[in-house]
């Protein structure tokens, strides 16, 4: 009966702990975090929809973005995409005030599910049963890493923020990402960028790493001054406000081009997959959130990675068919021509012959 008891007791205990271990890891702060990612997402989500359609319009009457035209600037429906986008980044931005980035970025997940949903309904690009199940697949992965996210790093103020970006290993990063950047823009574009998806995915991922970790700091910066420890009296504060708005507006451009260019329900997801992956170990590396973590979360978060990139490889690989009633079939490139918006969908190479044939 002893026994009994004390295992009865012990296994109380270890129910108390865990609960206990729940809600210090679901703080109030973590809370809003996933709040505001949640709101970022449907909005997120829906903006590539809108935006698709406003360069859809522009390219109808104006050199397409994909070509290097910038008409859709003019179009009113891509402005309604973009600040659609705008106030999911305005939330996205402020949920990396309260929550770490490891647990804010995974949920951008919910984005690929309402993009490639609406992409399907509204823009006709067919999403066959490997997209669905791909879709799925990262979402699980995504669920992983946010259930063993770790506790938020307290920052009492920006310079330590600088102090942390101004880490050898951190800094070796930076370096790495910007080379890759402009190996990208100036090589691999010109030769590659109208058929090869990951190259314009690419510029957008690498420089997003670099703008979540400055977007965190200014985060940090406009909750540490709103809370009445001034941060605007830093000059870090503004290199971090001056990296963010170079970021932005480069992934911007480059993101308009590969939605221009390939099929947004592919290009939601691998957008998503490498941009989640890169500021991930940005954040990794600058914050050090694995110090704080038990092998076994570290390792049950890279297997919420290695879900993910199944999922990713799954859409990239079965990107060329569609369904043919209760059949699946995959395009080659001589059929990929002939598939036009209003018949099939968008297919996810517009090869150039097709926009001229008459």
């Amino acid at each position: 009966m002893a026994t009994s008891s004390s295992s009865s007791s012990a296994s109380a205990s270890s129910m108390l702990s865990t609960s206990s271990s729940w809600r210090e890891g679901m703080s109030s702060d973590n809370v809003k975090g996933l709040v505001l990612a949640l709101s970022s997402s449907f909005f997120i989500g829906a903006s590539f929809i809108v935006k698709k359609k406003g360069l859809k319009k522009a390219g109808a009457s104006g050199v397409r973005a994909g070509s290097g035209g910038y008409s859709y600037l003019y179009e009113p429906l891509w402005w309604v995409g973009m600040i659609t986008m705008i106030v999911g980044e305005i939330a996205n931005f402020a949920a990396y005030a309260f929550a770490p980035a490891i647990l804010v970025t995974p949920l951008g997940a919910l984005s690929i599910i309402i993009s490639a949903a609406l992409a399907h309904i509204i823009l006709r690009e067919r999403l066959h049963i490997f997209g669905v199940l791909g879709c799925a697949l990262c979402v699980v992965g995504s669920t992983t890493i946010v259930l063993h996210a770790p506790q938020e790093r307290v920052i009492e103020s920006v310079p330590e923020v600088w102090g942390l970006a101004m880490d050898p290993a951190f800094l070796f990063y930076a370096a790495l990402v910007i080379t890759a950047t402009f190996i990208l823009i100036f090589h691999f574009i010109p030769l590659y960028g109208q058929t090869h998806i990951m190259v314009y995915v690419g510029v957008c991922s690498l420089v997003g790493s670099l703008s979540v970790m400055s977007v965190k700091a200014l985060g940090i910066a406009i909750k540490l001054t709103l809370s009445g420890m001034n941060q605007l009296i830093y000059p870090q504060t503004w290199v971090f406000a001056l990296v963010v708005t170079v970021c932005i507006l480069t992934q911007m451009n480059y993101l308009n081009k590969a939605l221009d260019t390939f099929n947004t329900a592919v290009v939601s997801p691998i957008y998503y997959v490498m941009f989640t992956t890169l500021t991930i170990v940005a954040s990794v590396i600058m914050f050090k959130d694995w110090d704080r973590q038990s092998p076994t979360q570290v390792i049950t978060e890279i297997c919420g990675f290695v879900t993910i990139l199944s999922g990713t490889f799954l859409l990239h690989r079965t990107k060329d068919m569609v369904t043919d009633g209760s059949s699946i079939i995959k395009l080659n490139k001589h059929s990929e021509e002939d598939v036009f918006d209003d018949v099939e969908g968008i297919p996810l190479r517009r090869q150039d012959s097709m926009r001229t044939a008459p």
